[in-house]
């Protein structure tokens, strides 16, 4: 089965309309990537199309999805791994785990062509790139921002310093290699890397290493 079947648990998407029958709401997922697998376009990935491909009514989807863009951006959470759970014992770990997160993600996509066929597909289409960003993108952020006010509030941060630029100065690494260098190497220890020379040069005067 391809890595856009994959399960969807620990996203935590909030439930709509009735509560969901799993398998119903599997069969829709696993329509939509035998569709993508297929190669049909996402323009013509219509509600109507989804439900024949698996076998359910029209209205199983919209009990679920008020539209095909929150659809898809499921299917596409259904691909990428979870959101970590953060180990919530020092500013640098929870950094180190969020950047893990983005390698993996990384990996993922340049091992499969229809990942990042959909990564395309999605950013030319306004309307799923913005709920996508709505419910992926801006949560994701959130937390990264919060685990580094937490670090400057806990003393691992020089107070000076600028919570949303620093927070792309340790984001944009991962990124590049993973969105701007399709096929860029991303060893493992990377995010580790990326943290440790980053904090260098960011912790308090006299701070040696970070609170635990």
């Amino acid at each position: 089965m391809n890595r856009l079947a994959a399960s969807r648990s620990g996203h935590g998407a909030p439930a709509r309309g009735r509560p969901r029958s799993e398998a119903v709401e599997r069969a829709i997922i696993d329509g939509v990537t035998k569709l993508l697998e297929d190669g049909v376009p996402l323009a013509e990935l219509s509600i109507e199309r989804i439900a024949r491909t698996a076998g359910v009514g029209k209205a199983a989807i919209y009990r679920r999805w008020p539209g095909k863009e929150e659809l898809f951006v499921d299917v596409v959470r259904a691909a990428e791994p979870p959101d970590p759970e953060l180990p919530g014992t020092s500013m640098r770990d929870d950094l180190v785990a969020l950047l893990e997160q983005l390698r993996r993600r990384g990996l993922m996509a340049q091992s499969s062509a229809i990942l990042l066929n959909v990564y395309a597909q999605m950013k030319s289409s306004p309307k799923i790139w913005a709920a996508y960003r709505a419910s992926v993108i801006e949560p994701r952020r959130r937390a990264q921002l919060e685990v580094l006010r937490r670090g400057r509030r806990d003393g691992e941060l020089r107070e000076d310093v600028d919570i949303e630029l620093l927070n792309d100065l340790f984001i944009g690494p991962m990124l590049l290699r993973t969105i701007m260098r399709p096929g860029a190497d991303l060893p493992e220890g990377l995010a580790e890397e990326i943290v440790d020379r980053l904090l260098e040069g960011l912790r308090p005067a006299g701070g040696d290493a970070p609170r635990r």
